[in-house]
């Protein structure tokens, strides 16, 4: 079956390798760098025990040092699920939300046709670089020596010149035997209405080419020598080749250097981008001719989880921002976000370089805004809040824009992060106390910090937070399972439920998983996972060692009811935590004594999810099923049982 000539590129640009492959492998996190997608497991094509499978999620292509194994996504599906090509690209396109093509006949047509185009494009860049080193180019060459671009990086960048004319590039390519109709196609030269030979597009033009994440020269991108052009700069109309909102200009070499540690830096325009680069900053892309379009800000985040976008410092360049922001609520991920860059006003980058060079440029760069704190920005630049209505105006557009955020943990965070802002600009000033001189910097600081009690908990659940408790009753958890390993299957469903925050907790929890059905082997299964000295270091925790079962390894009805327990304790934190957030949502827009109800009844179960027998007063027997049975309770029990007699006859 023949596909669409593109159809494997966009499916390709969609599919996170680093997902297809890590549903088949461990990641070894001490060796591997999520962030740059640089990821290292064992091979899952032969047998061994250290990591030399290699995924560049990035360039999307994996490699094993061990057994020399390497493709991409679709091979990597046709290899681990034994399937054919065309079922390997079904699987994934049904991932990516995409629906593959029926067949097309005159697909292979199609592609040979697009060969043709690049070739023809290729020929341009050639025919374009050959002119800016003739006498008509002079004055384009001169243009560029004063924006700083020397004859080494005229050759890099492959610059060229269109020369005034409307038939110079049509004439030099057709004599070369290239068929008119492909020229067209190409977008180099446009049909005359006048019934004329067609013309040149570009004319009197410095050109930049503008190639695909696979180097590929795919379209140009033309700046006016003449003041007084209608256009100054002027692309390549949309062919067979170029989409101009799937596109970035740098992006191969961005990409490349992105991967070697830089940050992927978002800039306006071609030249912005060139002189970046030439100043070191390689990470650097620009879109093409228009706004940030959701394809080109999927493919920023496959290079980078956090590009910066850099703007110029006036209103044109604020107003992007907020277009960007605009477009990007909606598509936030945990862990892939924006961050904005602001020019000093009047200057964009290509200025700052070469006004004050590299270091003012990093300086910028470092002190670039997350996008919470420019989404504050727009809804509240030029707003006077003095009054109650106008501050509940801006609560409520707030509420709207970041109920766009899919993510529901990361809403909450954007909702966090703007009560903070909120609360530091609307907090009433305060002048400092005349005895405590004012010492600066945020609320945090204007005061010591607090010092504990004598009777404040010392425990590892209280010290640990929300997230800490969580943690270490997931410790106690799969540490219990592994006491007594034929009790995994019994929590199936809750060990696969179980979310794990925690990169080590969560392959610990897979490995039991794959050892289900087979007892006395899942504890090589985890080993062989993770080492002996994950295991060592899970039971000699404090919180996991005092536990009866891990004292008493074996004892499967005791780490059930251990299991059981934690299980349980785990559901009602989440339960509470729920409760907690909705009501505090509501107590937003009105409070009634139901609400202070139901704050008060999720603090009671926080308190009760979070009681462990060894902070507990009461005392404990083990009955004879192996249940806990308070002390106090079973003799009170005792004692009515003394009191009533069962031999005494009815009346």
């Amino acid at each position: 079956m023949s596909l669409p000539p593109g159809f494997l590129d966009e499916l390709r640009n969609r599919t996170s390798l680093s997902q297809v492959v890590g549903r088949k492998v461990l990641w070894d996190n001490r060796k591997s760098n999520q962030g740059k997608g640089d990821l290292w497991a064992p091979c899952p094509f032969h047998h061994e025990k250290t990591a030399s499978f290699h995924v560049d999620d990035r360039k999307g292509y994996y490699y094993c040092f061990g057994c020399h194994a390497k493709g991409d996504a679709i091979s990597f599906v046709r290899e681990t699920e034994n399937v054919s090509f065309i079922e390997a690209i079904e699987i994934l396109a049904q991932e990516a939300g995409m629906e593959v093509p029926k067949q097309d006949p005159r697909a292979q047509e199609k592609a040979d046709r697009r060969t043709l185009l690049s070739e023809v494009m290729e020929q341009a860049v050639g025919f374009f670089r050959l002119q800016l080193k003739t006498g008509a180019g002079a004055e384009a060459r001169a243009y560029l020596a004063r924006r700083g671009l020397d004859e080494a990086a005229l050759e890099r960048w492959e610059i060229g010149f269109a020369p005034p004319g409307w038939e110079n590039l049509r004439q030099a390519l057709t004599g070369r035997g290239v068929e008119v109709d492909l020229l067209l196609g190409a977008g180099l030269v446009r049909a005359s209405d006048k019934g004329r030979a067609p013309y040149d597009v570009f004319r009197n033009r410095i050109m930049f080419p503008i190639r695909d994440g696979r180097g590929r020269a795919i379209a140009f991108g033309g700046r006016a020598m003449d003041p007084n052009d209608n256009a100054k700069y002027l692309n390549s109309p949309e062919t067979e080749l170029f989409d101009k909102s799937r596109n970035l200009f740098n992006l191969k070499p961005a990409r490349e250097a992105a991967g070697r540690g830089q940050r992927l830096i978002v800039a306006e325009g071609y030249m912005d981008v060139i002189a970046l680069s030439e100043a070191g900053f390689t990470a650097s892309v620009a879109p093409l001719g228009t706004a940030v379009t959701e394809p080109q800000l999927q493919q920023m985040w496959r290079v980078s989880n956090e590009p910066v976008i850099a703007l110029d410092g006036d209103k044109a360049g604020l107003n992007a921002a907020y277009r960007v922001i605009d477009l990007a609520l909606p598509l936030l991920e945990a862990g892939k976000g924006l961050r904005f860059a602001i020019m000093p006003e009047g200057k964009d980058p290509d200025d700052l370089l070469r006004a004050e060079g590299p270091e003012a440029l990093a300086k910028v760069l470092e002190g670039a805004l997350p996008m919470v704190q420019l989404l504050w920005r727009q809804e509240t630049d030029g707003l006077v809040l003095d009054s109650p209505e106008r501050r509940a105006a801006l609560d409520k557009a707030l509420r709207s824009r970041i109920g766009k955020i899919q993510d529901p943990t990361l809403r909450h965070h954007y909702g966090e992060a703007l009560k903070e802002l909120r609360y530091h600009a609307f907090r009433p000033a305060r002048p400092p106390r005349p005895d405590r001189p004012f010492r600066g910097g945020g609320r945090f600081q204007q005061q010591a910090p607090a010092v504990p009690t004598p009777g404040a908990k010392a425990s590892l659940l209280a010290s640990g937070g929300e997230e800490g408790e969580r943690r270490l009753r997931q410790e106690v958890i799969l540490a219990a399972i592994l006491s007594a390993p034929e009790i995994a299957e019994d929590f199936e469903g809750q060990l696969e439920d179980m979310a794990c925050a925690d990169g080590e907790l969560a392959a610990l929890r897979d490995a039991i998983l794959r050892g289900l059905g087979d007892s006395d082997g899942m504890l090589d299964v985890v080993e062989a996972a993770l080492g002996p000295e994950a295991l060592e270091n899970l039971r000699s925790g404090r919180h996991v060692a005092v536990v009866p079962c891990i004292r008493a390894p074996g004892n499967a009805e005791l780490a059930r009811l251990t299991v059981a327990e934690e299980l349980a304790k785990l559901a009602a934190q989440d339960g509470w935590q729920l409760e907690l957030k909705e009501a505090q949502e509501d107590l937003e827009a009105r409070a009634d004594e139901a609400l202070t109800w139901r704050l008060a009844e999720a603090a009671r179960v926080r308190a009760q999810a979070g009681r462990r027998r060894d902070e507990d007063d009461a005392e404990y027997d083990i009955g004879p099923n192996g249940a806990p049975i308070d002390r106090e309770e079973r003799s009170a029990f005792d004692s009515l049982l003394s009191q009533i007699r069962f031999d005494k006859s009815r009346k």
